[in-house]
């Protein structure tokens, strides 16, 4: 593991190098930038590795890997969140445990999110997923239809939308992506501009490992990167 956690150092240093870079161009800093570790398969020694470096968000995309997972992350120092695909069913089992669900996509689990998060007593923050590449593949609502999901969750009594998430097309190379991140941001800009209640657009959630700067360059305020920093992973089917 030792050579693993050196890794992890460099990759964590380097990217947060480039992160300050990327701001900077747009007239941010670094601190404006929410740097969010995509955790799937890594085990939670190396996750608290590099949360003793100072990173401070983490994300899962499995429900029973997170759950896996829970009681070793080190989430005093760290803010865990859901950033994949949640099934109403699954619901239940990480709300209270997770401080935003980033991937809601329709109103029947964002129903589902405010109905389990109101049973505990608390209000779970949440991002809208759009699918911005209109991949039928991939989940999130589409661009035209993200105004009536706002008008159905804006008076849930116990989520709160926080902003929006996307996951663009694979391309060719990162520039071919800032197409989708400008829509992502001209949308962003646009529902905020609106001040609807109970909808604070304060996160843009967009760009990965491949393509992150050019996300912060279009306007994204978190990223989520896992190989950069944890290295190529092989995920099991």
């Amino acid at each position: 593991m030792a050579s693993s956690l050196t890794d992890v150092t460099y990759n964590y240093r380097r990217i947060c190098e480039n992160i300050a870079r990327a701001a900077e161009s747009t007239g941010r800093t670094a601190d404006d930038i929410i740097f969010l570790a995509a955790t799937k398969t890594v085990e939670a020694p190396v996750i608290n590795h590099a949360i003793s470096l100072g990173l401070r968000y983490i994300g899962e995309n499995r429900v029973q890997e997170l759950l896996s997972k829970y009681d070793a992350y080190d989430l005093e120092h760290a803010s865990l969140q859901f950033i994949g695909h949640l099934q109403t069913n699954k619901v239940r089992q990480i709300v209270g445990k997770v401080d935003l669900i980033q991937s809601v996509d329709s109103e029947k689990l964002a129903r589902e999110i405010s109905r389990c998060s109101e049973k505990r007593g608390i209000t779970t923050d949440i991002l809208l997923e759009v699918n911005i590449g209109r991949e039928a593949n991939k989940s999130g609502v589409m661009p035209e239809l993200l105004p009536e999901l706002l008008d159905q969750v804006k008076d849930l009594p116990a989520v709160k939308v926080r902003g929006l998430m996307a996951i663009p097309p694979i391309c060719e190379n990162a520039q071919e992506n800032c197409k989708y991140f400008d829509n992502m941001r001209n949308l962003f800009l646009d529902i905020k501009g609106k001040n609807i209640d109970n909808i604070a657009m304060d996160i843009l959630s967009m760009g990965m490992s491949d393509d992150y700067e050019e996300a912060i360059r279009c306007g994204a305020n978190m990223i989520r990167v896992g190989s950069a920093l944890f290295g190529k992973r092989y995920y099991p089917a």
